[in-house]
């Protein structure tokens, strides 16, 4: 099985690369789990500009091409995320709408951070759209909030008990629904 790691921040200075950099970790001590890293900042996506529709999947451009064959060979995902005014980043946004059968079947985690909500609000607006692409949002997750007090000087995300107790649920989880979608993913 493999599980997608997906930072979906792309801004300067931001936490995620350091929170996922920790998540990773944990993920792959877990060993259920092929771990995977997606950086969109470095996948450097342009705003959505394939000609067809995604649900196609002509897709013409290298870009989306490389983006959907990452999303392909994931059986399950997770979305390290911050919140942005009370919603997920614009980011985020342009890397689902990018793509449609690839989602399909597919347990979906968040680690959300931020301030005092630690990015629930953007969760609860990205399982919204997930859904529609079937994509399996599970109820486990990790929430970070005030998360530049989990952060030391040097950037590293040092997390307190409670967040790290909150990652082998939401691993315990992901790996069953993906087992229970297995056959859906093969035969879509």
């Amino acid at each position: 099985m493999r599980l997608e790691t997906i930072i979906a921040s792309t801004r300067q200075n931001r936490k995620g690369k350091a929170v996922a950099d920790w998540f990773v970790e944990k993920a792959s001590d877990y060993q259920a789990f092929e771990v995977g890293v997606t950086d969109l900042a470095e996948l450097n996506l342009p705003p959505f500009d394939e000609p067809g529709h995604p649900r196609l999947q002509n897709y013409i451009y290298e870009h989306t091409k490389n983006w959907s064959s990452v999303i392909e060979k994931a059986d399950a995902i997770c979305f390290v995320m911050p919140e942005y005014n009370s919603g997920f980043p614009a980011t985020f946004k342009n890397a689902i709408d990018y793509l449609h059968k690839e989602w399909a079947y597919k347990p979906v985690g968040f680690i959300s951070y931020g301030g005092v909500s630690g990015g629930l609000r953007a969760v609860h607006m990205a399982k919204s759209v997930l859904i529609q692409l079937r994509a399996f949002p599970v109820v486990e997750g990790v929430v970070v909030p005030f998360v530049d007090k989990m952060t030391n000087s040097d950037g590293e995300f040092i997390p307190n008990d409670v967040t790290n107790s909150a990652v082998k649920p939401m691993l315990d989880e992901l790996y069953r629904v993906a087992k229970a979608l297995e056959h859906l993913r093969t035969s879509a």
